[in-house]
């Protein structure tokens, strides 16, 4: 049975446990980068010194112009072992607000996914910037502040990150989940099995989780700048 698996991730002075090929391994560093959080475009953001998307990704075609799957099929999806995408519910509505989903294969193939001069954040990127932010307990300030489901937990949006709750898709039915109270993000990062990272934020909480997962779950991507 493919599974993901959940891992709360705390500010406590520990993290993620060993055994992917680009781990969070390190100390968090004692004092957050000096730049400040302001935005720079409409669809990019800085955060300390890292430059990201402020929206998920929404391509169909790699770096190179090779058309990416979109797979609707339920079986098709649990089942797949090459990149595809989908819209949550395949509802193409979902893409202007949620962006796509993607599974790992998606994230790991050569062509690239991320666009010229971006590229998919591994498990140091995410933790740079959640640190820079205050640690683990700061999802709120990732958290947009509109579109969660009640209670939406301390989100205040103030890193103009603009987190959304875009669910996810199962990898074991096919199933869409939890739009409205998840959402999901890959990171490039993979464990020494193959299986993939991820970063998570809920509506009923402040805190920001992780994991693994198999490559056959549908996440939402967001790019940093090279």
């Amino acid at each position: 049975m493919k599974k993901e698996f959940l891992k709360f991730v705390l500010l406590a002075g520990f993290v993620f446990a060993s055994g992917c090929s680009d781990d969070i391994n390190k100390a968090f560093p004692s004092s957050t980068a000096s730049r400040p959080t302001v935005p720079v475009l409409s669809n990019e953001v800085t955060i300390g010194d890292q430059i990201w998307m402020a929206k998920n990704l929404n391509v169909s075609k790699y770096r190179n112009g090779d058309i990416i799957p979109q797979v609707q099929n339920a079986s098709q999806w649990s089942n797949i072992n090459y990149g595809a995408w989908c819209y949550y519910e395949n509802n193409s509505a979902n893409g202007p607000i949620y962006g796509k989903l993607y599974n790992l294969g998606a994230i790991k193939d050569p062509r690239g996914l991320a666009p010229l001069g971006w590229h998919i954040p591994n498990n140091d990127e995410w933790t740079t910037l959640f640190v820079t932010l205050g640690g683990f307990s700061s999802g709120g300030k990732l958290k947009s502040t509109t579109s969660w489901d009640a209670p939406n937990t301390g989100a205040n949006n103030s890193s103009f990150f603009t987190a959304l709750p875009g669910g996810k898709r199962d990898g074991d039915a096919g199933a869409f989940i939890a739009i409205g109270q998840q959402g999901n993000w890959w990171s490039s990062s993979t464990t020494f099995g193959g299986d993939g990272w991820y970063y998570r934020l809920f509506n009923n909480s402040g805190d920001i989780g992780g994991g693994t997962s198999y490559s056959q779950f549908g996440y939402s991507v967001r790019c940093v700048k090279d």
